[in-house]
């Protein structure tokens, strides 16, 4: 089967064809960097992960860009509200939200363009929709003209018929009863405080939409392949890019858009005000994982709503650690006798792990095939039936996998205050003490250090 994506833009699948053949260029929506990012935001921010990986691992050469949004309305107005410089305000949550991205394995995209670095290049091109007559101006207030843009709501699927004719819209965030002629620049206003650019506009800062536009144009051209983000930025803010982009451009802008759908938690939407509104750090200091949220947020289709629950979520623990005992106990096996099985194993879980990501990144199914393969490769290393020769060739297929995945997780060398546990432990057991033996044993666990018992002697690993 050849690669497919749901196209969001056309409503079916689509074979992936890029414009250039092996690369792929990519936009996708980065964080607005005024406060902590949400597990929902990270369920958007993993999909796009995965979707990296996976092209990567089909040979694809990757230009992959992602925004920092560090100037809108939010940004402007947490800044002020706690008196520091815009600056000082997005780089602290720019730093966290990088620290969080490594808590979760996520790749790092090729550019990660600010947009306070990128105002010629939003100027440059609201003055190209000013030429065209797809922008105006009013008291030095800039706004896209919708009704000059036939096209507009082709994303969204909005029908255009009852939009009220010269409406305007200044926010940055709006919903759909909202279809308005929106901001493109916004003229400085004392709200704004110090946060301006003088510019051929006047003196004021862009709107939110215009920003993206500028940037993926810089740096992957008019016309590039993929753009995503979360059903929640369908509209307004792609459904105002493809305007600001191919009307000031012409042409098309993007070929394939992917959206993933929203995460829910315990059955409802996430609000602060229902007591269920997690960041990713809030789930860690319960005593979770990165690599277990991962798991769990990369585990459903992208395009399905996500339940986010903590019965899940050690569910997803489980997994993991079944996954990563998988490597361990192959690495420690020093092979035996082949009984011929593993090649058709390897064999189709390599067809399956493809065959079902080159289905729109079909994740649950890889997952099924990878797990099935886990459970019949183990069935031979008990039976003593896995040649060395098999051992590493199906320890090469899992990493293999695991490219796209990135659930592995190395383990660390051990501090030298647990390695003499462990030695007492030993000792203790050698002189059959096993009152000290289990005391040890406890407190070790309690160290996240999980000992295990075998006819070759002890072994450890951190639990997951």
């Amino acid at each position: 089967m050849a690669l497919q994506f749901k196209n969001t833009l056309s409503g079916v699948k689509e074979e992936f064809k890029p414009l250039e053949p092996g690369k792929v260029r990519m936009y996708t929506c980065g964080p607005t960097v005024y406060y902590i990012a949400h597990i929902g935001n990270f369920r958007t921010f993993v999909f796009e992960d995965l979707l990296r990986r996976y092209l990567k691992y089909k040979g694809y050469e990757i230009t992959h860009v992602m925004n920092i949004t560090d100037v809108d309305d939010k940004t402007i107005r947490d800044s002020r509200k706690e008196g520091i410089s815009l600056k000082e305000f997005t780089d602290r949550y720019t730093k966290i939200f990088f620290e969080d991205m490594d808590t979760l394995g996520l790749e790092r995209a090729e550019v990660y363009p600010a947009a306070t670095e990128h105002i010629d290049e939003m100027v440059a091109m609201i003055k190209a929709l000013l030429d065209k007559g797809i922008a105006y101006e009013v008291d030095g207030d800039y706004y896209f003209k919708i009704a000059a843009f036939p096209e507009y709501g082709k994303l969204a699927k909005i029908d255009m018929a009852g939009m009220k004719a010269g409406a305007r819209v200044a926010v940055d965030e709006y919903e759909k009863e909202s279809v308005s002629d929106f901001a493109l620049w916004k003229a400085w206003d004392e709200k704004d405080g110090d946060v301006y650019w003088e510019t051929e506009l006047g003196k004021g800062r862009p709107g939110w939409h215009i920003e993206c536009s500028a940037m993926s144009t810089k740096y992957l051209g008019k016309h590039f392949d993929i753009h995503c983000g979360g059903v929640d930025n369908m509209f307004p803010h792609h459904e105002n890019e493809i305007a600001q982009s191919e009307g000031a451009n012409g042409g098309k802008f993007v070929n394939y858009w992917l959206h993933s759908e929203y995460l829910l938690v315990e059955g409802r939407r996430m609000a602060k005000s229902f007591g269920n509104y997690y960041t990713l750090r809030d789930i860690v200091a319960k005593g979770y994982p990165g690599r277990a949220v991962r798991y769990l947020l990369i585990s459903s289709h992208y395009r399905q709503q996500l339940n986010f629950t903590f019965e899940r979520l050690d569910a997803a623990r489980s997994s993991l650690e079944r996954y990563n005992d998988f490597i361990k106990n192959l690495e420690a096996y020093p092979g035996g006798k082949s009984s011929g099985e593993a090649e058709g194993f390897i064999k189709k879980v390599l067809e399956g792990f493809e065959t079902n990501l080159d289905d729109d990144l079909n994740i649950s199914g890889a997952l099924g095939e990878i797990f099935d393969f886990i459970r019949d490769i183990n069935r031979l290393r008990a039976e003593d039936k896995l040649s060395t020769t098999e051992r590493d060739k199906a320890l090469e297929t899992i990493r293999k996998f695991d490219t796209v995945l990135g659930f592995e997780i190395k383990e660390k060398a051990l501090d030298a205050e647990i390695e003499a546990l462990i030695k007492k432990r030993n000792e203790a057991r050698k002189n059959k003490d096993y009152a000290l033996s289990d005391k040890i044993r406890d407190e070790l666990l309690a160290m996240g250090i999980v000992l295990e018992d075998t006819p070759q002697g002890v072994k450890w690993k951190r639990k997951i």
